[in-house]
């Protein structure tokens, strides 16, 4: 019995009780309400910045097909380049001429040019070296050196014939 009335005693409670009971209640109910209120605001945070993200991914899709329409246009701007410095530079052979850039293009033609200039003065320095005098040798008269008696003989008589 002692514990019965121990327990009714405990669960009677005191009018002061109740009001630390009532005034503890209260603040969770403020404190649920406050936090209701910070997750709210969250979930309009979140809800903005996914609207964000979508904003920017739809830009960065686009201007991936604009970088790569551009890397297209480049492309074909080099290929053009190209196919102008071989028609431009038609003296040198079309598969010395090349690149994958306008930098590397002009490269290729001042090398390709640097290369047809020293074999034009190497041929030109050679020519000079190996003359031989335009048109046919002077005529003069038979050499009758190393010739027979009988040879010089035939050579004199066809002179003579020659000359009257």
């Amino acid at each position: 019995m002692e514990n019965e009335t121990r327990e009714t005693q405990n669960t009677q409670g005191t009018p002061e009780t109740l009001e630390a009971i009532k005034a503890e209640l209260e603040e969770g109910r403020k404190a649920k309400a406050e936090i209701e209120a910070a997750l709210a605001d969250r979930a309009k945070r979140i809800t903005e910045l996914e609207a964000s993200l979508n904003v920017v991914s739809q830009a960065s899709e686009a201007a991936a097909a604009e970088l790569a329409a551009a890397k297209g246009a480049s492309s074909k701007a080099v290929s053009k380049y190209l196919e102008a410095a071989r028609a431009l530079n038609s003296t040198i052979p079309k598969d010395v001429i090349s690149g994958q850039t306008i930098e590397e293009i002009d490269a290729s033609v001042e090398k390709a040019k640097a290369i047809a200039n020293a074999v034009k003065a190497n041929l030109e320095a050679q020519a000079k070296e190996a003359k031989v005098p335009a048109g046919a040798p002077i005529r003069s008269e038979i050499s009758l050196e190393g010739l027979s008696p009988r040879e010089k003989i035939a050579a004199g008589i066809m002179s003579l014939r020659g000359t009257q």
